[in-house]
C-alpha cells in the first residue's frame, strides 16, 4: 500500500525513528538537507526514504565529521549520480528498441529478396596467345588489314 516515498510520518515520529530531536529535523529541512512533503496545515510529512536519508546525515556528520555543506554537496551529487543512472537505463531501453527494429527490417529486407535469381560466381578464364609474325611484311598471318596504320607506322592497307 506505502512505498518507501509516500510522506506518512509527522515530525515527532521521524525525529524519533531518526534519532534525532524534531528542531534538527527543522533546521535540516531549512538547509535542504532533506526536504519532507507538506500536509494541507503546512505541517511536515516525512516517509521511509527521507527518514533513511535523515540517517545518513547524522551518521555523515557525527562519524565522519563532515560539515552540513559537505554532506548538503554529497547528498546532491548522489541524487545526481542517480537520475544520470536512471536516464541511461531509459536510454539503453530505447536503444534495446530500436535494435530490435533494425533487426526485424533488416529480416524483412532479407525476406523480400527474390530466391530465383541466383548469382553467377564463375570467372572466365580467357586466355591470349600471339601467333608468329610473317617474315616478309611483319603482320600476323591471316590478319586482315582495315585501312588503317599498324603501330610500326607501315601502311597497311595492302591484303595477304
Amino acid at each position: 500500500m506505502y512505498d518507501d516515498d509516500t510522506p506518512v510520518f509527522v515530525i515527532s515520529v521521524a525525529a524519533q525513528l531518526s534519532g534525532l530531536h524534531p528542531q534538527t529535523l527543522r533546521a535540516y529541512d531549512r538547509l535542504g538537507l532533506v526536504s519532507p512533503d507538506r500536509a494541507v496545515g503546512r505541517g511536515r510529512r516525512y516517509s521511509a526514504r527521507d527518514v533513511a536519508q535523515l540517517r545518513q546525515v547524522q551518521r555523515l556528520s557525527q562519524e565522519e565529521g563532515i560539515n552540513l555543506a559537505g554532506i548538503k554537496r554529497i547528498l546532491d551529487l548522489e541524487n545526481q549520480v542517480e537520475a544520470l543512472q536512471e536516464r541511461l537505463a531509459e536510454v539503453l531501453d530505447e536503444l534495446a528498441a530500436m535494435s530490435a527494429a533494425m533487426t526485424q527490417r533488416v529480416a524483412e529486407a532479407h525476406a523480400s529478396h527474390r530466391r530465383d535469381l541466383v548469382p553467377l560466381r564463375q570467372a572466365a578464364v580467357l586466355s591470349w596467345q600471339t601467333a608468329p609474325l610473317s617474315a616478309s611484311s611483319g603482320r600476323v598471318p591471316g590478319a586482315r588489314a582495315a585501312g588503317n596504320a599498324s603501330a610500326a607506322g607501315t601502311d597497311t592497307s595492302a591484303t595477304d
